[in-house]
């Protein structure tokens, strides 16, 4: 499943200007199953509307957060805490029209499940 160019405003940079409000990030996502989706048990299929709701509404929610990386983990945490039938996602984060002379400037984290049961085990 895929979902390409989720416009949300949060709270997010390093500079003094970027803690006044909240601006653009946009979100490209890439979900993959790990299971066979199954139309019988919400717990084996990732609805899009839903999942787009639910990341806008926690970014749209949060605190400051300094750096798109941080960000991208919080969202990756998120997706695999809420969709069990979750196997990997693929986060690209970028704020639009940040830099004269680019098209966009922007991050991406590539995470699998071992990935989140590892970030969440503690020490």
């Amino acid at each position: 499943m895929f979902v390409e160019g989720l416009e949300v405003l949060t709270r997010v940079g390093i500079h003094a200007h970027e803690h006044e409000a909240p601006q653009p990030v946009v979100i490209d996502a890439r979900l993959g199953y790990r299971c066979t989706p199954a139309e019988t048990s919400a717990h084996e299929w990732i609805d899009y509307e839903r999942y787009c709701e639910r990341l806008t509404r926690f970014l749209e929610t949060k605190p400051h957060t300094r750096l798109l990386e941080t960000l991208a983990v919080e969202l990756a945490l998120l997706s695999f805490r809420e969709w069990d039938a979750l196997d990997a996602v693929t986060l690209a984060l970028h704020k639009p029209k940040i830099r004269p002379g680019t098209q966009r400037i922007g991050i991406e984290l590539n995470w699998t499940r071992a990935d989140y049961d590892i970030a969440r085990s503690p020490g």
